[in-house]
């Protein structure tokens, strides 16, 4: 069986050194996207708290008081 024509060290590197460049780019993509579902959770989160204040009847610095408090008592 006929064998290819063997890769020079040069070439090999060559080739090693794109995969790595394009993992990166996916990387850096994927990062990105994460940070995207991140925001989308706190926003989710926020938006959560946000119907919970409005729905007690209370304002924004009464429920930051009553929570220091409640954080000062740990």
């Amino acid at each position: 069986m006929a064998r290819g024509v063997r890769k020079s060290i040069e070439e090999k590197i060559a080739d090693k050194q794109e995969v790595i460049d394009a993992l990166e780019v996916r990387i850096q993509k994927e990062k990105e996207e994460l940070q995207i579902l991140i925001n989308e959770q706190r926003m989710a989160r926020l938006e959560s708290l946000e119907e919970l204040i409005d729905s007690s009847n209370l304002s924004l610095e009464e429920v930051t008081e009553i929570l220091r408090q409640h954080v000062d008592n740990f």
